[in-house]
């Protein structure tokens, strides 16, 4: 995962959520000269992600812990086995349990999910990507589990990717003003990509010089027209709309290029994984 100083920041707050007024039961049960190690292991079938994440908690409760991972992320993790061995002192171990354990089980959610998305599609050349539907300070953790489960990020952010969508369109003049705007405005390394409802606004997009037609929630026999229209015309297509596990594969079966959901990272349970510590 590339270095973010946001994930740091995201780090320090997670831990003040659970130290702010210190952790009374560990200084009250535990020496601060006994040492130990956590078995970290995995208590269902899941893809490890957030392994970064969770060791800079730990370096960031106290530098001395040392992580030994057996696993990195992307790997597929059976249920029982273990994922890591952390040592040091029992009572860093102990404040950084937890924060540690909710970073890296809902991150393997998200790759766990996405990994199930891409094999659903298996066979097909549709790319499964991400969307912005991401927790709140999370998105580069979030999209990098996505990468994790074997998907694509779509945009990182609103100004790294020119995407027009309905609210643009309804508010800005039309398809084709949309489009002209967004070429005279944005630099020329930016794709123009432009969410159409219909036919006809796809006919409209293709006329005006878009790049990429995103195809909102448009039943498989109508996305199918559209796929064609589109590779005659050297359009990229991206399917978006209610696209879930069980209706990923039609929707990849109609030949589109990309195929977005939100649920990748919006709807991602998290994993079942748990840290036990023993005195050495």
């Amino acid at each position: 995962m590339p270095y973010d100083p946001l994930v740091d920041r995201l780090v320090t707050l997670a831990l003040e959520e659970d130290l702010s007024l210190g952790d009374v039961t560990t200084d009250a049960t535990i020496a601060s000269s006994v040492t130990g190690e956590g078995r970290l292991a995995a208590k269902e079938s899941l893809v490890l992600a957030g392994r970064d994440v969770a060791s800079r908690v730990f370096s960031a409760v106290d530098t001395a812990i040392e992580c030994d991972w057996l696993k990195t992320d992307g790997d597929t993790v059976n249920s029982g086995e273990v994922i890591a061995w952390i040592r040091g002192s029992v009572v860093s171990l102990l404040r950084a349990e937890r924060t540690a354990l909710n970073f890296l089980q809902r991150l393997s959610g998200v790759a766990t999910l996405t990994r199930q998305f891409v094999q659903a599609v298996d066979g097909l050349p549709a790319r499964i990507v991400d969307t912005r539907k991401t927790t709140p300070g999370w998105r580069t953790l979030e999209k990098s589990a996505v990468r994790a489960g074997g998907a694509y990020n779509h945009r990182f952010s609103l100004g790294s990717g020119v995407l027009i969508k309905d609210n643009h369109v309804d508010s800005g003049g039309g398809v084709t003003n949309a489009i002209l705007a967004a070429r005279a405005y944005a630099p020329h390394l930016l794709a123009i990509e432009i969410e159409v409802r219909t036919i006809e606004e796809l006919n409209e997009a293709i006329d005006a010089g878009a790049d990429i037609a995103l195809l909102d929630n448009m039943s498989l026999t109508v996305m199918r027209e559209a796929v064609g229209r589109c590779r005659d015309a050297q359009v990229l297509t991206e399917a978006s709309g209610g696209i879930a596990l069980d209706t990923v594969r039609s929707v990849a079966e109609t030949g589109v290029d990309f195929i977005s959901s939100g649920a990748l990272t919006h709807s991602a349970p998290s994993m079942d994984i748990h840290m036990k510590v023993r005195p050495l």
